[in-house]
């Protein structure tokens, strides 16, 4: 009886890890493209993707790379955009069955991405380490096959169809952030602020000394900074039921 409800658990993490691994298909496959383009190894290519599974960090952190940047800037760069990450995972470890191991939760910790922290974190009953281990499993896949598939096709491609497939890159992270930046003002404060910040510190000639890499860093903290400080989060709902104003 037991096992059976493992298998169970394990099936139903698959199922809604499914449309989430397929989605990310589409973006690893543009992120395989560019990557070889930018003259990544084809199996670096795939073990980075392997080894990150973290969208925008490792599209930065890829990108700083191929511009020569330093493994501090490197380093300093992706933790800065992947920070959100722990914050998630800890949330998440209040969900977790309380039976699951250290070394559970640190592959969960791995595993954990924005679509799949929101499918773990809103599931209506306890969080197995089951349901996890299937619900991680087919982002990871779809996201290292497509990452896979895309730096072979552009590995033999000619140049120019694989310049202009690079454009996908940034229909991409339109695509990104033009829905979140509609819903919230926050949002697109902080999109406009780190724009802004970019474009002063690459046009200015006094700010040349600053590299890609701190160009990038000083940009998301200006951007969530500002917008932290005068648009913050509204509090959770008090206890009486009534929410509280912002």
């Amino acid at each position: 009886m037991i096992k059976t409800d493992k298998k169970a658990e394990f099936i139903d993490g698959v199922k809604k890890g499914i449309p989430i691994g397929v989605g990310y298909l589409a973006v690893s496959f543009t992120f395989g493209i560019w990557a070889v383009e930018g003259g990544v190894p084809i199996w670096m290519v795939i073990f980075i993707s392997l080894s990150n599974l973290t969208s925008a960090g490792q599209f930065a952190g890829t990108g700083l790379m191929i511009a020569g940047a330093s493994l501090f800037e490197i380093g300093l760069s992706v933790f800065v955009i992947n920070i959100r990450y722990m914050l998630m995972s800890l949330a998440l470890t209040q969900k977790l069955a309380k039976n699951t191991k250290i070394g559970q939760k640190a592959l969960f910790g791995f595993g954990i991405t924005d679509e799949v922290f929101a499918i773990a974190s809103t599931r209506d009953k306890e969080v197995t380490a089951n349901y996890m281990y299937g619900l991680i499993s087919t982002p990871i896949i779809g996201w290292t096959l497509g990452t896979a598939l895309g730096a072979i096709v552009g590995s033999i491609l000619p140049d120019r169809l694989s310049d202009a497939m690079g454009i996908a890159l940034y229909a991409m992270f339109i695509a990104i952030i033009i829905p979140p930046a509609k819903k919230s003002k926050a949002v697109l404060g902080a999109i406009l602020i780190s724009v802004a910040v970019t474009c002063i510190l690459k046009a200015v000639p006094v700010f040349d000394f600053i590299t890609d890499g701190f160009v990038m860093i000083i940009a998301t903290f200006a951007g969530a900074g500002i917008m932290a400080f005068f648009a913050p989060i509204p509090d959770e709902p008090n206890q009486g039921g009534e929410e509280t104003t912002v």
